[in-house]
Protein backbone atom coordinates (compact mmCIF):
# COMPACT_ATOMS: atom_id res chain seq x y z
CA UNK A 1 0.00 0.00 0.00
CA UNK A 2 1.57 3.52 -1.06
CA UNK A 3 2.22 5.83 1.70
CA UNK A 4 -0.44 8.29 -0.06
CA UNK A 5 -3.00 5.58 0.01
CA UNK A 6 -3.01 5.10 3.99
CA UNK A 7 -5.86 6.62 5.72
CA UNK A 8 -3.73 8.79 8.15
CA UNK A 9 -1.32 10.73 5.23
CA UNK A 10 -1.46 14.46 5.81
CA UNK A 11 -1.81 14.05 10.07
CA UNK A 12 1.27 15.11 12.15
CA UNK A 13 1.50 13.79 14.96
CA UNK A 14 4.06 15.26 17.76
CA UNK A 15 4.33 12.95 21.07
CA UNK A 16 5.94 13.00 24.32
CA UNK A 17 6.09 9.36 25.22
CA UNK A 18 8.38 6.96 26.78
CA UNK A 19 7.53 3.40 27.71
CA UNK A 20 4.91 1.35 26.06
CA UNK A 21 1.33 3.21 26.39
CA UNK A 22 2.03 6.39 24.53
CA UNK A 23 4.28 5.31 21.78
CA UNK A 24 1.66 2.30 21.26
CA UNK A 25 -0.69 5.59 20.38
CA UNK A 26 2.10 7.02 18.13
CA UNK A 27 2.98 3.72 16.42
CA UNK A 28 -0.21 3.04 15.31
CA UNK A 29 -1.57 6.00 14.07
CA UNK A 30 2.25 6.05 12.30
CA UNK A 31 1.26 2.76 10.80
CA UNK A 32 -1.33 4.21 9.38
CA UNK A 33 -0.22 6.92 7.71
CA UNK A 34 0.35 10.12 9.98
CA UNK A 35 3.69 11.51 10.10
CA UNK A 36 4.71 10.91 14.05
CA UNK A 37 7.19 13.06 15.78
CA UNK A 38 8.70 11.63 18.62
CA UNK A 39 10.55 15.12 20.83
CA UNK A 40 12.63 13.63 23.24
CA UNK A 41 14.45 15.78 25.79
CA UNK A 42 18.08 15.90 26.39
CA UNK A 43 20.59 18.10 28.19
CA UNK A 44 20.71 18.50 31.92
CA UNK A 45 21.18 14.37 32.25
CA UNK A 46 18.60 13.52 30.06
CA UNK A 47 19.40 11.18 26.61
CA UNK A 48 16.14 10.92 25.31
CA UNK A 49 13.35 8.15 25.55
CA UNK A 50 15.35 6.24 28.58
CA UNK A 51 13.48 2.95 26.84
CA UNK A 52 16.11 2.91 24.23
CA UNK A 53 18.42 1.43 26.82
CA UNK A 54 16.44 -0.88 28.82
CA UNK A 55 17.44 -4.34 29.40
CA UNK A 56 16.01 -8.03 30.52
CA UNK A 57 11.75 -7.59 29.70
CA UNK A 58 12.19 -4.30 28.22
CA UNK A 59 14.84 -4.66 25.87
CA UNK A 60 11.95 -5.15 23.09
CA UNK A 61 10.07 -1.49 23.84
CA UNK A 62 11.57 0.97 21.96
CA UNK A 63 11.94 -1.04 18.56
CA UNK A 64 8.61 -2.53 18.51
CA UNK A 65 6.60 1.26 19.24
CA UNK A 66 8.88 3.67 18.20
CA UNK A 67 8.74 2.83 14.32
CA UNK A 68 7.42 4.73 11.96
CA UNK A 69 8.13 7.88 13.26
CA UNK A 70 10.66 10.64 13.67
CA UNK A 71 13.10 12.03 16.51
CA UNK A 72 13.08 15.48 17.30
CA UNK A 73 16.01 15.86 20.25
CA UNK A 74 15.90 19.40 21.62
CA UNK A 75 16.46 20.55 25.39
CA UNK A 76 13.28 21.47 26.62
CA UNK A 77 14.69 23.43 29.43
CA UNK A 78 15.83 25.82 27.39
CA UNK A 79 14.09 29.22 25.83
CA UNK A 80 15.09 28.29 22.44
CA UNK A 81 14.01 24.44 22.93
CA UNK A 82 10.80 25.33 24.16
CA UNK A 83 10.40 28.04 20.92
CA UNK A 84 10.83 25.15 18.38
CA UNK A 85 8.48 22.69 20.27
CA UNK A 86 5.89 25.58 20.28
CA UNK A 87 6.56 26.28 16.87
CA UNK A 88 5.96 22.47 16.02
CA UNK A 89 3.19 21.97 17.57
CA UNK A 90 1.61 24.59 15.90
CA UNK A 91 1.74 22.40 12.84
CA UNK A 92 0.34 19.59 14.24
CA UNK A 93 -2.64 17.44 14.16
CA UNK A 94 -2.61 15.61 17.42
CA UNK A 95 -0.25 15.67 20.12
CA UNK A 96 0.56 12.87 22.85
CA UNK A 97 2.21 12.09 25.56
CA UNK A 98 2.15 9.53 28.71
CA UNK A 99 3.87 11.14 31.70
CA UNK A 100 3.19 11.73 34.88
CA UNK A 101 0.28 14.49 35.95
CA UNK A 102 1.55 17.69 35.55
CA UNK A 103 4.44 17.57 33.91
CA UNK A 104 3.41 18.84 30.98
CA UNK A 105 1.69 21.68 32.63
CA UNK A 106 5.01 22.40 34.34
CA UNK A 107 6.56 22.75 30.53
CA UNK A 108 3.58 24.85 29.94
CA UNK A 109 2.75 22.31 27.25
CA UNK A 110 -0.77 21.05 28.73
CA UNK A 111 -3.94 21.13 26.95
CA UNK A 112 -5.22 24.47 28.10
CA UNK A 113 -1.71 25.95 26.77
CA UNK A 114 -1.64 24.82 23.78
CA UNK A 115 -5.21 25.55 22.45
CA UNK A 116 -4.90 28.88 22.65
CA UNK A 117 -1.91 28.08 19.91
CA UNK A 118 -4.27 25.70 18.23
CA UNK A 119 -7.51 25.41 18.35
CA UNK A 120 -7.72 22.58 16.18
CA UNK A 121 -5.47 20.24 18.59
CA UNK A 122 -6.57 17.06 19.31
CA UNK A 123 -4.66 16.40 22.72
CA UNK A 124 -4.52 12.69 24.05
CA UNK A 125 -3.16 12.44 27.55
CA UNK A 126 -2.20 8.36 28.64
CA UNK A 127 -2.54 7.80 32.17
CA UNK A 128 -2.57 5.55 35.31
CA UNK A 129 -6.22 6.42 36.19
CA UNK A 130 -8.82 8.90 34.60
CA UNK A 131 -9.61 11.89 36.57
CA UNK A 132 -10.99 10.34 40.46
CA UNK A 133 -9.74 9.81 43.68
CA UNK A 134 -6.95 7.61 42.45
CA UNK A 135 -5.80 10.30 39.45
CA UNK A 136 -2.89 11.33 42.29
CA UNK A 137 -1.01 7.57 42.26
CA UNK A 138 1.67 6.26 40.08
CA UNK A 139 0.99 3.50 38.04
CA UNK A 140 2.55 0.72 35.89
CA UNK A 141 1.12 -2.32 33.99
CA UNK A 142 1.78 -4.47 36.68
CA UNK A 143 0.32 -2.60 39.35
CA UNK A 144 -3.20 -1.90 37.61
CA UNK A 145 -2.98 -5.98 37.22
CA UNK A 146 -2.65 -6.40 40.51
CA UNK A 147 -5.42 -3.68 41.79
CA UNK A 148 -7.73 -4.53 38.68
CA UNK A 149 -8.20 -8.44 38.86
CA UNK A 150 -6.44 -9.36 36.01
CA UNK A 151 -3.71 -10.56 38.52
CA UNK A 152 -5.62 -12.31 40.48
CA UNK A 153 -7.20 -14.29 37.39
CA UNK A 154 -4.55 -15.01 35.46
CA UNK A 155 -2.65 -16.75 38.41
CA UNK A 156 -3.12 -19.77 40.46
CA UNK A 157 -5.67 -19.15 43.98
CA UNK A 158 -3.57 -17.42 46.13
CA UNK A 159 -0.40 -16.82 43.36
CA UNK A 160 -1.46 -14.00 41.60
CA UNK A 161 0.58 -13.96 38.31
CA UNK A 162 0.33 -10.47 35.70
CA UNK A 163 0.01 -10.93 32.24
CA UNK A 164 3.06 -12.20 29.94
CA UNK A 165 2.83 -8.99 27.73
CA UNK A 166 2.18 -5.55 28.67
CA UNK A 167 -1.39 -5.92 28.13
CA UNK A 168 -2.48 -2.82 29.61
CA UNK A 169 0.13 -0.03 28.59
CA UNK A 170 -0.35 -1.61 24.86
CA UNK A 171 -4.26 -1.09 24.82
CA UNK A 172 -4.55 1.63 26.57
CA UNK A 173 -2.24 3.52 23.77
CA UNK A 174 -4.62 1.81 21.15
CA UNK A 175 -7.66 2.83 23.11
CA UNK A 176 -5.91 6.44 22.77
CA UNK A 177 -5.56 6.22 19.24
CA UNK A 178 -8.91 5.05 18.64
CA UNK A 179 -9.81 8.05 20.79
CA UNK A 180 -7.68 10.21 18.51
CA UNK A 181 -9.46 8.83 15.28
CA UNK A 182 -12.79 9.80 17.48
CA UNK A 183 -11.55 13.56 17.65
CA UNK A 184 -10.09 13.52 14.52
CA UNK A 185 -13.81 13.00 12.78
CA UNK A 186 -15.65 15.48 15.73
CA UNK A 187 -13.01 18.27 13.97
CA UNK A 188 -14.51 17.57 10.65
CA UNK A 189 -17.67 18.63 12.13
CA UNK A 190 -17.31 21.01 14.97
CA UNK A 191 -13.59 22.69 13.26
CA UNK A 192 -12.40 22.22 17.18
CA UNK A 193 -9.79 19.49 18.82
CA UNK A 194 -10.19 18.55 21.85
CA UNK A 195 -8.75 16.48 24.97
CA UNK A 196 -8.70 12.52 24.98
CA UNK A 197 -7.66 10.59 27.74
CA UNK A 198 -7.02 6.86 28.03
CA UNK A 199 -5.71 5.34 31.33
CA UNK A 200 -4.67 2.11 32.31
CA UNK A 201 -6.85 1.16 35.50
CA UNK A 202 -9.68 1.89 33.48
CA UNK A 203 -8.27 -0.69 30.85
CA UNK A 204 -7.67 -3.00 32.91
CA UNK A 205 -11.51 -2.79 34.50
CA UNK A 206 -12.22 -2.87 30.67
CA UNK A 207 -10.45 -6.52 30.42
CA UNK A 208 -12.03 -8.27 33.42
CA UNK A 209 -15.54 -6.81 32.78
CA UNK A 210 -16.51 -10.45 31.75
CA UNK A 211 -15.89 -11.51 35.07
CA UNK A 212 -17.17 -8.65 36.41
CA UNK A 213 -20.34 -9.72 34.65
CA UNK A 214 -20.15 -12.71 35.22
CA UNK A 215 -20.87 -12.11 38.91
CA UNK A 216 -23.55 -9.86 38.45
CA UNK A 217 -25.06 -12.60 36.43
CA UNK A 218 -24.48 -15.83 38.20
CA UNK A 219 -23.61 -14.32 42.09
CA UNK A 220 -20.98 -16.38 42.18
CA UNK A 221 -17.26 -14.83 42.09
CA UNK A 222 -14.98 -15.68 39.21
CA UNK A 223 -12.34 -18.57 39.90
CA UNK A 224 -8.45 -17.63 39.09
CA UNK A 225 -8.26 -19.28 35.28
CA UNK A 226 -5.97 -22.21 35.57
CA UNK A 227 -8.97 -22.80 38.28
CA UNK A 228 -11.99 -22.05 36.76
CA UNK A 229 -14.68 -23.83 35.67
CA UNK A 230 -14.43 -24.07 32.03
CA UNK A 231 -17.42 -23.64 30.02
CA UNK A 232 -16.18 -26.52 27.65
CA UNK A 233 -15.47 -30.49 27.73
CA UNK A 234 -12.81 -30.64 26.41
CA UNK A 235 -10.58 -27.31 26.62
CA UNK A 236 -6.74 -27.82 28.06
CA UNK A 237 -3.00 -28.93 27.58
CA UNK A 238 -1.98 -32.01 27.00
CA UNK A 239 1.23 -33.82 28.07
CA UNK A 240 1.79 -36.28 25.05
CA UNK A 241 4.09 -38.70 24.00
CA UNK A 242 7.66 -37.92 23.95
CA UNK A 243 7.44 -35.06 26.37
CA UNK A 244 5.35 -33.11 23.89
CA UNK A 245 2.46 -30.59 24.63
CA UNK A 246 -0.49 -29.55 22.62
CA UNK A 247 -3.41 -27.65 23.96
CA UNK A 248 -6.92 -29.20 22.72
CA UNK A 249 -10.38 -28.16 22.17
CA UNK A 250 -13.96 -29.88 21.49
CA UNK A 251 -16.26 -26.96 22.42
CA UNK A 252 -19.52 -28.23 20.53
CA UNK A 253 -21.46 -31.45 20.22
CA UNK A 254 -20.11 -31.51 16.35
CA UNK A 255 -16.83 -31.22 17.10
CA UNK A 256 -17.34 -33.96 19.66
CA UNK A 257 -18.41 -36.70 17.43
CA UNK A 258 -15.94 -35.22 15.28
CA UNK A 259 -13.32 -36.22 17.85
CA UNK A 260 -14.69 -39.08 18.82
CA UNK A 261 -15.20 -40.55 15.47
CA UNK A 262 -11.72 -39.07 14.66
CA UNK A 263 -9.85 -40.95 17.70
CA UNK A 264 -12.24 -44.18 17.13
CA UNK A 265 -14.01 -43.18 20.73
CA UNK A 266 -16.96 -45.02 19.99
CA UNK A 267 -17.34 -45.73 23.54
CA UNK A 268 -17.23 -42.21 24.82
CA UNK A 269 -20.03 -41.14 22.03
CA UNK A 270 -22.21 -43.35 23.37
CA UNK A 271 -21.91 -42.81 26.64
CA UNK A 272 -25.26 -40.87 27.53
CA UNK A 273 -23.32 -39.37 30.68
CA UNK A 274 -21.20 -36.84 28.17
CA UNK A 275 -23.38 -36.99 25.56
CA UNK A 276 -23.79 -32.39 25.46
CA UNK A 277 -21.13 -30.29 26.03
CA UNK A 278 -22.64 -29.16 29.50
CA UNK A 279 -22.59 -33.19 30.63
CA UNK A 280 -18.95 -33.30 29.79
CA UNK A 281 -18.41 -30.39 31.69
CA UNK A 282 -19.92 -31.29 34.75
CA UNK A 283 -17.99 -35.33 33.77
CA UNK A 284 -14.82 -33.57 33.66
CA UNK A 285 -13.13 -35.12 36.68
CA UNK A 286 -13.03 -38.47 35.24
CA UNK A 287 -13.29 -37.74 31.19
CA UNK A 288 -10.42 -35.94 31.17
CA UNK A 289 -7.68 -38.02 32.82
CA UNK A 290 -9.00 -40.57 31.11
CA UNK A 291 -8.62 -38.61 27.92
CA UNK A 292 -5.42 -37.56 29.08
CA UNK A 293 -4.35 -41.57 29.19
CA UNK A 294 -5.75 -42.53 25.71
CA UNK A 295 -4.12 -39.04 24.03
CA UNK A 296 -0.52 -39.86 25.36
CA UNK A 297 -0.03 -42.49 22.87
CA UNK A 298 0.58 -39.99 20.63
CA UNK A 299 2.82 -37.08 19.50
CA UNK A 300 1.89 -33.43 19.91
CA UNK A 301 2.45 -33.38 15.65
CA UNK A 302 0.23 -36.43 15.24
CA UNK A 303 -2.42 -34.62 17.40
CA UNK A 304 -1.74 -31.91 15.41
CA UNK A 305 -2.23 -33.64 12.26
CA UNK A 306 -5.11 -35.04 13.57
CA UNK A 307 -7.38 -32.16 15.15
CA UNK A 308 -6.48 -29.64 12.02
CA UNK A 309 -7.83 -33.12 9.62
CA UNK A 310 -10.87 -32.56 10.89
CA UNK A 311 -11.21 -28.85 11.66
CA UNK A 312 -10.79 -29.19 15.71
CA UNK A 313 -9.11 -26.38 17.32
CA UNK A 314 -5.58 -27.20 18.82
CA UNK A 315 -2.31 -25.05 19.37
CA UNK A 316 1.31 -26.13 19.82
CA UNK A 317 3.03 -24.45 23.30
CA UNK A 318 4.78 -22.03 21.15
CA UNK A 319 7.79 -19.22 22.36
CA UNK A 320 7.63 -15.86 21.08
CA UNK A 321 10.97 -15.93 19.48
CA UNK A 322 9.50 -18.74 17.34
CA UNK A 323 7.08 -16.77 16.00
CA UNK A 324 10.19 -14.94 14.41
CA UNK A 325 9.88 -17.99 11.81
CA UNK A 326 6.11 -18.75 12.22
CA UNK A 327 5.07 -19.78 8.53
CA UNK A 328 1.93 -18.16 8.68
CA UNK A 329 3.36 -15.02 9.94
CA UNK A 330 5.76 -14.87 6.87
CA UNK A 331 3.82 -16.28 4.09
CA UNK A 332 0.74 -13.69 5.18
CA UNK A 333 3.31 -10.44 5.61
CA UNK A 334 3.08 -10.07 9.05
CA UNK A 335 6.06 -10.08 9.91
CA UNK A 336 7.85 -6.99 8.14
CA UNK A 337 11.86 -6.48 7.28
CA UNK A 338 13.14 -3.54 9.98
CA UNK A 339 16.38 -2.27 10.96
CA UNK A 340 16.86 -1.81 14.97
CA UNK A 341 18.58 1.73 16.55
CA UNK A 342 22.16 -0.26 16.37
CA UNK A 343 22.12 -1.54 12.42
CA UNK A 344 20.73 -4.76 13.06
CA UNK A 345 18.15 -5.92 10.78
CA UNK A 346 14.95 -8.03 12.23
CA UNK A 347 11.73 -8.25 11.42
CA UNK A 348 9.06 -6.84 13.41
CA UNK A 349 4.85 -7.85 13.73
CA UNK A 350 2.96 -5.32 11.87
CA UNK A 351 -0.93 -4.29 12.90
CA UNK A 352 -3.23 -7.15 13.52
CA UNK A 353 -5.21 -5.43 10.26
CA UNK A 354 -5.30 -5.41 6.18
CA UNK A 355 -6.83 -2.07 4.56
CA UNK A 356 -7.93 -2.69 0.96
CA UNK A 357 -5.82 -6.34 1.32
CA UNK A 358 -2.95 -4.76 2.48
CA UNK A 359 -1.08 -4.78 5.92
CA UNK A 360 0.21 -1.14 6.49
CA UNK A 361 4.12 -1.44 6.62
CA UNK A 362 7.13 -0.29 7.97
CA UNK A 363 8.22 2.94 6.12
CA UNK A 364 10.56 4.13 8.76
CA UNK A 365 12.60 1.76 11.31
CA UNK A 366 12.97 3.34 14.45
CA UNK A 367 14.86 6.24 14.24
CA UNK A 368 18.32 6.69 16.30
CA UNK A 369 18.58 10.16 18.79
CA UNK A 370 17.55 13.18 16.60
CA UNK A 371 17.76 11.49 13.51
CA UNK A 372 15.64 14.05 11.98
CA UNK A 373 16.72 17.72 13.63
CA UNK A 374 17.86 18.81 10.60
CA UNK A 375 14.68 18.08 8.47
CA UNK A 376 12.40 18.95 10.93
CA UNK A 377 13.94 22.37 12.15
CA UNK A 378 14.48 23.52 8.61
CA UNK A 379 11.02 23.11 7.92
CA UNK A 380 10.33 25.08 10.71
CA UNK A 381 12.35 28.06 9.35
CA UNK A 382 15.66 27.17 11.29
CA UNK A 383 18.46 27.76 9.33
CA UNK A 384 21.78 25.53 9.43
CA UNK A 385 23.38 28.02 12.13
CA UNK A 386 20.48 28.07 14.29
CA UNK A 387 20.03 24.14 13.88
CA UNK A 388 23.30 23.66 14.88
CA UNK A 389 23.07 25.61 18.07
CA UNK A 390 19.56 23.82 19.08
CA UNK A 391 21.54 20.23 18.52
CA UNK A 392 24.33 21.21 20.38
CA UNK A 393 22.21 22.87 23.25
CA UNK A 394 21.34 18.82 23.95
CA UNK A 395 24.66 17.55 24.27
Amino acid sequence: MSESALPYNGIRVVEFTHMVMGPTCGMVLGDLGAEVIKVEAVGHGRHGDATRNLLGSGAGFFPMFNRNKKSLALDLQTAAGKEAVLRLIATADIVSENFKPGAMQKLGLDYASLRALNPRLVYVSHKGFLPGPYEHRTALDEVVQMMGGLAYMTGRPGDPLRAGSSVNDIMGGMFGAMGAMAALAAREKTGRGQEVQSALFENNAFLVAQHMMQFAVTGKPAAPMPARISAWGVYDIFKVKNDGQIFLAVVTDTAWRLFCNAFEFADLLTDARIASNNDRVKERGWLIPLLRDRLAVFTAAQLATIFEKHGLPFAPITRPQDLLEDPHLLSTGGLAPMRLPDGRETRTVLLPITLDGHRPGVRLSPPSLGEHNAELLSDLGYDNAEIDALTRAGD
